[in-house]
């Protein structure tokens, strides 16, 4: 019986996502994210809690996660927790929990955000015209790009 291991985090990135290619053919993308609750305590204060989650995409996902996350933009995940463990150098146990993304949706960019990333993009279309136009001639399906919470 399958257990269950889903979660939906909303926040904002702390930095640039980061895209690798770790094996011909394979990428991957991280990013860390900052999620804030809110909430009163018991002497009626108003408490910020915040969390910081490390997410990792791969391959299309990756892809578009390496154009479109950048720092302070807000972000919604939908994925699930994934433990890895080793044995350091001095043979002690070490673990890592993360979250691997499998839909991100990104908040619209503000006005100035967008102008900024416009030009870059412009910057990045210029030197990859033709690639693209093989690429679109290919039927490919492309994640949501911009969504409204």
């Amino acid at each position: 019986m399958n257990q269950l291991n889903s979660l939906i985090l909303e926040g904002n990135l702390v930095r640039d996502a980061v895209l690798t290619e770790p094996a011909p053919g394979f990428k991957k993308c991280n990013f860390t994210m900052g999620v804030n609750r809110f909430y009163k305590n018991r002497k009626n204060e108003d408490v910020n809690e915040a969390s910081f989650f490390d997410v990792e995409a791969y391959n299309q996902l990756a892809e578009w996660c390496g154009k479109k996350a950048t720092k302070g933009r807000g972000v919604r995940v939908v994925g699930r927790l994934k433990q890895d463990t080793w044995k350091d150098e001095s043979g002690k146990s070490a673990s890592r929990i993360y979250v691997v993304a499998e839909h991100i949706e990104y908040k619209p960019m503000k006005k100035t955000e967008t102008e900024e990333a416009a030009k870059a993009e412009q910057k990045t279309d210029e030197s990859s015209v033709a690639a693209e136009a093989s690429a679109e001639t290919k039927e490919e399906k492309v994640p949501v790009e911009e969504a409204v919470f």
